[in-house]
């Protein structure tokens, strides 16, 4: 099946948060949510349940276990039990219910800044405080990691390191030496890592997702990793996601801290979760390579029309992170007040993020052209 991502499918008038955020011309390039129609495999699989009739309570469905199980050891050679999959409804959610599980009120929670925001805020719901290793950040905006820099950061009281692979909003695909040696001092600190790797089937030709607990039997004995067909298939509103948990014990800590207050996930999230995994395949490789299209255009289009701004390389995500610290403004409010255009402001990031802003390419060509277009014309007549 062809299918065609070009085509603009309206979203103001149903209730698209990303649409219905901000007046009605502004065009919104914000929140991780693609305006593609998801696979069709999914909709059919949806339009079945439906057709049904009857929604009761669901149970896990062994076929969805596994389908994830055996996309795990074809794309990653990483062996898993079944019983290691649990499976939870988002991955903010999932994250949140691990801080609970492996932190006492006053410890600490490790990550990398910038970052995805609700990363920011997880340590305090549960009663923990935040602790920063910033990511380091050359002249040429590569973004790496200083592996002593992170070492030096982590504290007496460190409960637990958040990752973020890949990596949201710098758009990095963290290579095996660099998740070695985060591995490794964790290990070495006796510091357990949850690692949300929600973006890892969305990479670009020339990378790879390597997941953390896929590099040897210790690190994943002091791993979970947390993955969802949400953004790769653009299903996030039906709330389906999975953690996995090779350790038993953290296990049982982790399904302990749900008890009672996290749902199961809905049964509308299970059957598009395994039609996804299951035959969502044809669609993911059509979708990247207009991504891919998209992030050249967008790269292009900076370089040539935008001045002063500059973009970090994008290994993996749809999700541009755009330097405008040259500009005499704050370029959030500017490019929303003067292009009206809808970025999300790098600020929200945290530490690092000042005077950048993220923007969604996960749209048609069209609209990735006028928002662009849009940007560029405001920064003439400023």
């Amino acid at each position: 099946m062809i299918y065609d991502f070009d085509e603009v499918i309206p979203r103001r008038e149903t209730d698209s948060v990303k649409w219905r955020a901000y007046d009605a011309d502004v065009l919104p390039m914000w929140v991780a949510d693609m305006d593609f129609r998801s696979p069709q495999p999914v909709l059919d699989s949806l339009n079945a349940r439906i057709n049904h009739g009857i929604f009761g309570y669901p149970e896990t469905d062994p076929e969805l276990k596994r389908v994830v199980h055996e996309r795990l050891l074809r794309l990653y050679n990483w062996k898993v039990l079944e019983d290691d999959i649990v499976f939870l409804p988002g991955v903010v959610t999932a994250f949140n219910t691990v801080v609970h599980a492996l932190t006492q009120p006053g410890s600490g929670v490790l990550m990398q800044t910038p970052v995805y925001p609700p990363f920011l805020t997880a340590p305090q719901n549960a009663g923990a405080v935040r602790q920063e290793a910033p990511l380091a950040v050359n002249g040429t905006l590569e973004y790496g990691i200083d592996l002593q820099a992170f070492e030096d950061a982590i504290q007496p009281d460190t409960a637990m390191f958040l990752f973020c692979n890949p990596h949201n909003p710098v758009g990095r695909v963290f290579t095996r030496k660099e998740l070695i040696g985060l591995a490794q001092i964790c290990l070495y600190k006796g510091i357990p890592v949850c690692s949300d790797e929600i973006h890892c089937d969305l990479i670009y030709p020339g990378y790879q997702h390597i997941p953390l607990a896929s590099l040897n039997d210790e690190i994943a004995q002091n791993t979970i990793t947390l993955m969802a067909p949400s953004k790769t298939y653009n299903i996030a509103g039906l709330g389906c996601s999975f953690a996995v948990v090779q350790n038993p014990e953290l296990r049982k800590k982790l399904e302990a801290a749900h008890l009672g207050l996290v749902g199961h996930v809905n049964i509308l999230g299970y059957t598009a979760a395994l039609a996804a995994y299951r035959d969502g395949q044809e669609w993911l490789d059509q979708v990247l390579v207009y991504l891919k299209d998209n992030r050249d255009f967008l790269q292009e289009f900076v370089n040539q029309n935008l001045p002063g701004i500059r973009m970090t390389r994008m290994e993996g995500t749809y999700l541009a992170w755009l330097d405008c610290r040259s500009l005499d403004k704050d370029p959030y409010k500017f490019f929303l007040k003067e292009a009206r255009v809808a970025l999300n402001d790098g600020k929200v990031f945290g530490s690092g993020g000042e005077g950048f802003v993220r923007m969604n390419i996960g749209c048609s060509r069209v609209l990735l052209k006028e928002a662009l277009e849009r940007m560029a014309s405001a920064l003439k007549q400023r």
